[in-house]
């Protein structure tokens, strides 16, 4: 695989390359008067301060101007976040991060009162005005507010959190800060000359068909972590500590009920999760003796997990050529879906598409409402896994787009446990169609090999993260010190269960647990295992349905907010409130391993 020898600096990238910011603001200067026209927004805020409950002209004049403030400050701090997001080490940069923060953490602190107020006003009454015609904008939205009746404070003491959020999101930003910016992780020896060791080029190293090379990526790479572990593990422990003191004071029973609430998802569903997780433990396990086997090996190291089975496949796409393969794949869901997101990917610059000097690692889809739904890639030719990375991140801009343009503001964004659906959906229909139109039994065993690691990644491995969360979390709750040995001793325990027999561990490999950028975004990951398992299912329902069960699909998409997520899923055809999903999703699973071990090649 050709890993680049220099990564190039931000204004050393071809601009068609990038996203197109100008979408968002045309220049800085613009971007700046919004900022000072939320200052102003912030002072008109509080003519509304104790007025709110008088009647219902009343009300529905604050909605209007929340509208007007939300769509302000999410165009604000969306333009900051992506120009950092491509170029952290930019000065500039920094500072538009920082002066968005700082204002937005003062909006909110001065339009802390509202919720307070709008719960205030009595039951009967609010029922009576969101009947009205002119509250079907703001009626979802207003209706989802009160399930957090219980959980809000006085106007004086929401406006003291809303000040200290910016505080509170520092243990975040600082680890991004230095395992994106600070550390220096050096250069690894190849072939093809020396290849900078980054975030992003560590995981195409472990993908690597020599062992050597594997192995010293690897070691290299957590001895560096090993050297802050210290800071990492403090870091770690801040972000949960801040955790708990939300919860506290918002008179939540836990951290884990507290980040699960929003969504209305029972802690049954978490639970259950990692209980069907843990009973197919022995076909993951199977998995594992399959990858022995295929490397040929008497060990099965930890840095060899990674490596794709079948070797000596050359598989190169350009990117319009990736664009071209991913569209004829998702062609099931239609002309509109399908035109709309080629030319978001091509012509339309939703993609950043390559690495450079500073910009975040991996890969992310960040929506709005008025601008276009933007895509970080660090794209490789010759990587077809950035494939399928682009297919995932076009799902979640397909789901941004068309949430946008059927929904009211207030009610547009969907939750993450969706998301995840939509993304995953796209894998699946891709790696479907390059199977069935593929005769190459090499291709297929590669994409069933694929279609295994990314199961192993996303519901095994999520699932076993979102365990650990819990544990730590549970731990320092009844407190326990979040200690180093601590972090290392309990995630030690769980590689050593999901993983078995079968891989062998190093010494450092329980330093992985100080790495995990979603850890800093608490109970956030276990979305992903519901969302893969959700995302089988539907796409098995498209692929052998008809216009019905695309349409179904198309709905869940369209429904941005409107319902909670497992509403709106059971709506388009899967009850994620049972373990079945899951269940069926680890069947299949088991399935595509017996199909990899059949294919002889």
């Amino acid at each position: 695989m050709n890993i680049p020898h220099t990564i190039p600096m931000r204004a050393e990238v071809n601009i068609p390359d990038t996203w197109d910011l100008n979408q968002l603001y045309q220049t800085v200067d613009a971007w700046e008067e919004d900022l000072k026209r939320l200052e102003t927004l912030s002072e008109k805020a509080q003519e509304f301060k104790g007025r709110i409950a008088e009647s219902r002209e009343q009300l529905l004049s604050l909605l209007g101007f929340l509208d007007e403030v939300g769509m302000l400050s999410e165009s604000v701090g969306q333009y900051a976040f992506l120009r950092h997001a491509g170029d952290g080490s930019d000065n500039e940069n920094e500072k538009l991060k920082g002066k968005a923060m700082y204002i937005l953490t003062g909006l909110s602190a001065a339009m802390s009162f509202i919720e307070p107020e709008i719960l205030a006003i009595d039951d009967q009454v609010l029922d009576v005005w969101l009947e009205e015609k002119e509250f079907d904008p703001y009626r979802v939205s207003v209706q989802k507010m009160r399930r957090f009746k219980d959980h809000i404070l006085s106007a004086e003491l929401e406006e003291v959190l809303a000040l200290q959020s910016e505080v509170g999101g520092k243990a975040q930003a600082t680890f991004s800060a230095l395992t994106n910016v600070d550390l220096d992780f050096g250069y690894i020896k190849t072939d093809k000359g020396n290849v900078p060791l980054t975030q992003s080029t560590y995981g195409l190293l472990l993908q690597n068909p020599e062992t050597s090379i594997r192995k010293k990526a690897y070691l290299q790479f957590y001895r560096t972590f090993e050297a802050h572990r210290y800071t990492l593990a403090s870091l770690y422990e801040t972000s949960i500590k801040q955790d708990m003191f939300r919860s506290k004071v918002r008179r939540y029973k836990s951290s884990r009920e507290r980040a699960l609430f929003p969504d209305n998802v029972d802690p049954v569903v978490y639970d259950s999760l990692i209980s069907s997780v843990h009973d197919a433990l022995p076909a993951l396990h199977d998995y594992y003796a399959m990858r022995r086997e295929q490397l040929e090996v008497k060990k099965l190291y930890h840095w060899d997990v990674y490596t794709p089975v079948v070797q000596d496949l050359t598989v190169e796409h350009t990117y319009e050529e990736a664009v071209e393969v991913i569209t004829r794949a998702l062609e099931p869901l239609g002309s509109e879906y399908v035109n709309t997101l080629k030319r978001g990917l091509l012509q339309d610059r939703w993609v950043d598409r390559y690495e450079n000097k500073g910009k975040r690692s991996g890969a992310f889809s960040s929506g709005s409402y008025k601008a276009p739904p933007y895509i970080l890639m660090n794209y490789h030719e010759d990587v077809l896994r950035d494939v399928f990375t682009l297919a995932h991140e076009g799902g979640h801009s397909m789901h941004s787009h068309y949430s946008a343009a059927h929904n009211p503001f207030s009610s547009y964004d969907y939750t993450i446990f969706e998301a995840e659906v939509a993304s995953t959906f796209n894998e699946q229909l891709l790696a479907h169609y390059l199977v069935h139109t593929s005769d190459d039994p090499k291709l297929k065993k590669y994409i069933i090999g694929k279609q295994l690691d990314d199961t192993v990644a996303t519901l095994y491995r999520q699932t076993m993260f979102a365990e650990f969360e819990h544990i730590i979390h549970e731990l320092a709750e009844k407190g326990e010190p979040v200690t180093i040995e601590l972090l290392r001793s309990e995630y030690r325990k769980l590689l050593e269960l999901y993983f078995g027999r079968e891989v062998t561990l190093h010494e450092l490999s329980d330093l992985e647990g100080l790495r995990i950028p979603h850890f800093y975004r608490a109970f956030y990951v276990y979305k992903y295992a519901t969302g893969i398992s959700a995302a089988m299912a539907l796409s098995e329902r498209v692929l052998h349905g008809g216009d019905t069960e695309r349409e179904d699909y198309l709905s869940f998409l369209r429904s941005g907010g409107s319902s909670y997520p497992i509403d709106s899923l059971r709506k388009a055809g899967v009850d994620m409130s049972t373990p079945a999903p899951v269940a069926s999703a680890l069947r299949k699973f088991k399935d595509l391993l017996e199909q990899f071990n059949a294919l002889k090649v």
